[in-house]
């Protein structure tokens, strides 16, 4: 027996072509840099929540703030008469210099971050803003409304609230 061997089979190498190659290298280098410019979009967004969350909670705890304290002062009236009687109009000078001293909610007005030092330092690039006005006009009741605003950049948190005479 004899045995011969087969003849050998002209090989072709199969694979990627040059311009195959160029081309799948465009194609993935497109995509790569679509999905970089959406990732680049949210990262730079991703803090807006929290600044405004935080503008928030700072804004709430300075209205809580104020709301707890008398509709009128102290010092100019009974405060504990039913309702309490507050001497009106009020003047410049019963506005407390310090805001431990602060003892009624027009003491807050127009007070901004030179009167909160207590601030922790990461909230120091936020701005805050109080206003205080007298509703009893527009509400038919002895009522004060109290508007603080908080601002960071572009964003803007303002809440109001009211502290009636009782």
């Amino acid at each position: 027996m004899c045995m011969t061997k087969p003849a050998p089979v002209p090989s072709r190498q199969r694979g990627f072509t040059l311009i195959e190659l160029i081309i799948f290298i465009v194609v993935i280098s497109a995509g790569l840099a679509g999905i970089l410019q959406v990732m680049n979009t949210v990262v730079a967004a991703s803090a807006d929540p929290m600044l405004r969350k935080q503008a928030l909670a700072l804004a709430d705890s300075i209205l809580e703030e104020i709301l707890v304290k008398r509709y009128c002062d102290p010092d100019r009236g009974d405060p504990d008469a039913s309702p309490p009687t507050c001497i009106f109009p009020r003047i410049a000078a019963d506005q407390e210099a310090l805001r431990t001293a602060y003892d009624d909610v027009d003491d807050y007005n127009g007070k901004s971050n030179a009167d909160f030092t207590d601030l922790p330092g990461a909230l120091s690039s936020y701005v805050i803003g109080i206003g205080v006005t007298d509703d009893a006009a527009t509400l038919g009741v002895a009522a004060k409304r109290v508007t603080v605003t908080v601002t960071h950049g572009a964003e803007v948190v303002s809440l109001t609230g009211y502290r009636t005479n009782y």
